[in-house]
């Protein structure tokens, strides 16, 4: 990923106060070789799944395979996330090549788009226009957003607090069909061949080796299992980040710092959470330095608290359960705008 979100460089900003104790702290030195015990514990992961489905042969345990197939892809994803963000090697082409692995050979996914996405992301975080996951969500979350939308879309709408999970188990498929949509549009990525090879290697392994081992109908099973907890467990991690916070749109002026610490949202937990969550229980540090290596982003937390306490900077952070919560209340207050919205409209019509 090519640099996330532009970085004030005026030496008395408050960001720039806080960039000089992190600098000096040695937290922006690469983690080569916690990168590699990671990526090697993961290759192994992999390869128990396919030795698995080779040894279970034509068996519904199966199923239990594809449902840690699921848990392997997501930590891969989470992987690819970082060497998209520049975290794991020093040069751009060696970060690149490792997340074109992962996300268009392994996940499925194509690297060149997602990166274009997550960096309009970072550099507008819950911005309602400028952030692609709130401007081309299926959810909406605002009520400017509801009041746009007709039809199928805001029927969603009106109940996407009890829709939130069920559409989740379809992330993995939505982003297969983006990966295809994109590729083969004719939309720009760095290695255009390179990320059609590999995605249509993935898509072919997912159907063919399964297929070696099983049943055409369980092969149906065992992918649609593996796709939906890949799903599930991708927005899990992703919905707590900035779900039910404060919302941005044209007009605000905030500067860099809180521009990032103010729509974000850190999850509490020992490290067992920072490595269910790939790191993104950090949400605020991480948006604040996103080339830090995600496993130094513990040690930064305590040091951007307490810059934001100087500063009067809300600073948020819940346990993982009690943010479904405020995100689904959320979810169910827009949906309520747009059930108010349509009853007073029935009852107007003669």
């Amino acid at each position: 990923m090519t640099a996330v979100a532009g970085v004030p460089t005026d030496r008395g900003t408050d960001f720039s106060v806080l960039s000089r104790h992190v600098k000096a702290a040695g937290l922006l030195r690469r983690r080569r070789t916690y990168y590699a015990v990671r990526a090697a514990v993961l290759a192994l992961a992999m390869a128990a799944v396919v030795v698995a489905v080779w040894l279970l042969g034509n068996s519904w345990y199966q199923l239990i395979v594809a449902t840690a197939l699921g848990v392997v892809l997501t930590q891969i994803a989470f992987l690819g996330h970082d060497a998209g963000h520049q975290q794991m090697c020093r040069t751009r082409r060696c970060n690149d090549l490792i997340g074109t692995v992962a996300g268009n050979l392994l996940v499925g996914l194509s690297y060149g788009w997602w990166v274009d996405e997550h960096t309009r992301h970072h550099a507008n975080p819950n911005h309602e226009e400028r952030d692609p996951d709130v401007a081309e969500s299926v959810l909406a979350f605002t009520a400017r957003q509801v009041g746009a939308r007709t039809g199928l879309a805001r029927q969603v709408a009106k109940h996407e607090a009890k829709l939130f999970f069920p559409l989740l188990t379809l992330e993995g498929l939505n982003l297969h069909v983006s990966a295809i949509t994109h590729l083969w549009g004719g939309k720009p990525v760095r290695w255009p061949r390179a990320e059609k090879l590999l995605l249509v290697v993935h898509l072919i392994a997912l159907i063919g080796l399964p297929l070696l081992a099983m049943p055409f109908g369980k092969v149906i099973a065992f992918v649609a299992i593996s796709q939906a907890v890949f799903g599930v467990y991708m927005g899990c991690s992703f919905a707590p980040n900035h779900k039910g916070m404060p919302m941005l749109a044209e007009g605000d002026s905030l500067d860099f710092l809180r521009r990032q610490v103010v729509p974000s949202r850190n999850i509490s937990g020992s490290r067992l959470v920072d490595t269910l969550l790939g790191g993104l229980n950090y949400q605020i540090e991480h948006h604040l330095f996103p080339s830090m290596p995600s496993p130094a982003l513990r040690q930064l937390q305590p040091i951007v608290r307490r810059h934001c306490r100087q500063l009067g900077i809300p600073y948020t952070e819940t346990g993982l359960l009690e943010s479904y919560r405020i995100a689904l209340r959320h979810m169910h207050q827009i949906g309520e705008c747009a059930r108010i919205g349509d009853k007073a409209a029935a009852a107007s019509t003669p």
